[in-house]
């Protein structure tokens, strides 16, 4: 796996540039120094306006560029976060949005048009399925989900002529990993773009375009902001998709001013923050699999052994996100989830706070039965994302809530 690129890039005025030795901690702390551009100050200042003056006439400073509009297209704050995460990503160019949800949204209505074809696993977040499912089949899109038998065999489900094919890897709620490096050659072959939501994995664990992936997409709301207090999204790749991705701020979902220095504040913080949800995830997984209250544990590689072997090979840790089945079924979710001390009850992942929530009830709510079958959700389903307590804490939290239900129906007395 190739490292990020890291040169300091910004069209309209440079960051300080760092050398080449520098580590992901501190390009994370010190990657987007401009203080000659904000007054010597430290931490950078928050442009909270929507329009901005022009130093000459106005249809001289349009025509020439390098100036700002309209916060809509863009805003000094913006600059810094949007550098970081092209960094961490190792992209060309990197964009912010209001939310994951524009973002996406955003980066497939302007990469497809009526006739084209869509690939996508069924086995993704639920706002995604919604759009893929929904809106897209309103504008003469095709979009095909893929199952998981379908899913590890690209080769076989990406035609000539398929404009896009959207992964998340690892999937929501299911945790499952796919070979980011295999979909690339093939979505190359046929000719499509391969975009990758790298949420759950952020890119401390993972970089899909360094895997051959055309663009990566972030729920900048979970992991990279951390904190649940702000909304946003970014996509990254080559410039020349960038400039293609809702270029005009058509859908208008840009961010404020005030969540973009929220995200540039909390990305300082992101590699301890994730170092420290990847060894709870793993204990906690651990300690979840030897419980005899739970049937199965979701956690990336641990579905079977090839794709242990993929996770092995893509990812740099495994993450703070995973889910249960509980062996009792669907009536003993509620009395687990009341008898946690420190993980909330919530929508949400990625944040500081440990959170819990059950799938076809929250983020996934809105397929059916049946649908949910399909992608192996079912009503004893619980989704943990660990936050940064002390790992044997939320280990204790967790097991002492499971022992709370009592011995299970197919567990020995």
């Amino acid at each position: 796996m190739s490292a990020p690129e890291t040169t300091p890039r910004k069209r309209g005025g440079s960051f300080d540039p760092l050398p080449e030795w520098a580590g992901v901690a501190t390009r994370l702390v010190h990657g987007t120094r401009r203080p000659e551009l904000n007054s010597g100050a430290v931490v950078g200042p928050i442009y909270q306006t929507s329009t901005f003056h022009f130093p000459a006439a106005h249809t001289e400073s349009a025509e020439r560029g390098g100036v700002y509009l309209y916060t809509r297209l863009e805003n000094p704050t913006f600059e810094g976060p949007a550098e970081t995460i092209r960094q961490l990503e190792g992209g060309e160019e990197a964009r912010l949005f209001s939310s994951g949800m524009g973002a996406i949204t955003a980066t497939i209505l302007s990469l497809v048009r009526s006739g084209d074809e869509v690939v996508a696993l069924q086995d993704l977040y639920g706002g995604t399925i919604d759009l893929l499912s929904d809106l897209l089949p309103k504008f003469g899109v095709r979009v095909r989900f893929l199952s998981a038998a379908e899913a590890r065999e690209p080769e076989a489900v990406v035609r000539k002529g398929t404009r896009l094919v959207w992964l998340e890897s690892p999937t929501n709620p299911t945790l499952s990993v796919v070979d980011l490096h295999r979909w690339a050659d093939v979505a190359d072959d046929r000719g499509a773009l391969l975009a990758v939501d790298n949420t759950f994995a952020t890119p401390i664990n993972q970089n899909p375009l360094a895997l051959g992936a055309d663009l990566v997409v972030h729920s900048a709301t979970k992991y990279l902001a951390g904190h649940s207090d702000v909304l946003a999204g970014a996509v990254v790749g080559p410039e020349a998709l960038l400039r293609r991705i809702d270029a005009k701020g058509y859908l208008g979902a840009s961010p404020d001013p005030f969540a973009a220095f929220l995200l540039g504040r909390s990305l300082k913080t992101l590699s301890l923050r994730v170092a420290r949800q990847n060894e709870s995830g793993r204990r906690v997984a651990d300690a979840l699999a030897r419980h005899p209250a739970v049937r199965r544990v979701f956690y990336p590689g641990r579905n079977s052994p090839e794709e242990e072997e993929i996770a092995r090979r893509q990812m740099r840790a495994r993450g703070g996100v995973l889910s249960l089945s509980l062996r009792a079924g669907p009536d003993a979710v509620d009395p687990f989830l009341r008898h946690l001390r420190f993980v909330h009850v919530a929508s949400s992942l990625g944040s500081v706070e440990s959170l819990a929530s059950v799938p076809a009830l929250t983020s996934h709510r809105h397929l059916t039965t049946a649908e949910l079958a399909e992608r192996g959700i079912d009503g004893s389903m619980v989704r943990l994302s660990l936050g940064i307590e002390e790992p044997a804490d939320l280990v204790r939290d967790v097991t002492e809530a499971l022992d709370a239900l009592g011995p299970s129906p197919t567990a020995p007395l």
